[in-house]
């Protein structure tokens, strides 16, 4: 496990042994937080796409019709 792992687990396992009132409040810390939400956004995101095929940049430019 990376440190970068198990930093998040740390995390992941304090968040889950908070009292589901306490969760409520660091969560809406966290989107009420710019920058965070946008993050937790874009996460999201890339997750929903991450088993999508995946397409060279080139394709998508000649999809959308966009010349370089």
């Amino acid at each position: 496990m990376s440190a970068i792992e198990a930093t998040a687990e740390v995390f992941v396992t304090a968040f889950k042994s908070l009292k589901p009132r306490q969760r409520e409040a660091v969560l809406e810390r966290m989107l009420a937080d710019k920058e965070l939400s946008e993050d937790i956004e874009d996460t999201l995101a890339l997750e929903a796409r991450r088993h999508q095929p995946h397409q060279p940049f080139r394709q998508v430019l000649k999809e959308l019709k966009i010349n370089v």
